[in-house]
């Protein structure tokens, strides 16, 4: 029973949304966001965080929680990694949800964390 009650308080402790942010699973929710997506840059380069079109690609709304060790958290195709500072963009995604770039294999190309909820 406190399993229970331990798994439930840390799921509504998380911020998150339904439908496409749930799992950050590639392909999903990239092409409604494509628009702003492909004007992402990586930290410190001239390239691309996006590499996709107005169909799919990279790019996806996910769940994540910056945690007391100033590290972010995000969930990738279903599993929770450690999102590496070098890609974290210091903005705020449109919509204020957590958005992350990432290939299939998981690398991160670019992450942007969201606004915390009141």
């Amino acid at each position: 029973m406190r399993v229970a009650v331990l798994v439930l308080a840390t799921a509504i402790a998380l911020p998150g949304a339904a439908g496409a942010q749930e799992g950050g699973f590639h392909g999903r929710g990239h092409a409604e966001n494509h628009d702003w997506y492909s004007g992402l840059n990586q930290p410190g380069t001239t390239y691309s965080c996006c590499n996709g079109d107005e169909h799919g690609g990279d790019c996806r709304p996910t769940r994540a929680y910056l945690a007391n060790d100033g590290w972010w958290h995000a969930e990738i195709n279903g599993r929770w990694t450690t999102v590496p500072k070098r890609a974290v963009l210091d903005k705020l995604a449109p919509d204020g949800a957590s958005h992350i770039c990432a290939a299939p294999n998981g690398y991160i190309f670019c992450f942007i964390g969201g606004s915390p909820k009141s």
